[in-house]
């Protein structure tokens, strides 16, 4: 394990059918999601009541509040990374529409 695997979030892909890919995602506290496009329309179910922060393409950082039963959607083309620089693990399920 590198330290960048140890800074690295934990992806588990529940259901990848060719119409959905449904991953659990967990962030420990000073774990990331590193940089990524999205390429297809997304939702987001958190599981915790908490803040991550996303980092944009452009560097901007903005704190995006989660609370457990307030899912949100998200337009194909998005690209950032996504912080956990809190003290508690950050769980979240994001749902792909891939067609």
């Amino acid at each position: 394990m590198t330290a960048d695997d140890a800074m690295a979030a934990m992806s588990n892909v529940q259901i990848d059918d060719g119409t959905f890919r449904v991953t659990e995602w967990t962030i420990g506290p000073g774990q990331s999601i590193p940089e990524h496009e999205h390429l297809f329309d997304y939702v987001v179910i958190p599981l915790v009541d908490d803040t991550m922060h996303v980092v944009g393409a452009d560097g901007k950082s903005s704190p995006t509040t989660l609370r457990v039963g307030e899912s949100y959607s998200r337009p194909a083309g998005a690209v950032h990374s996504v912080w956990n620089h809190g003290s508690r693990t950050i769980v979240f399920v994001e749902v792909e529409r891939l067609r």
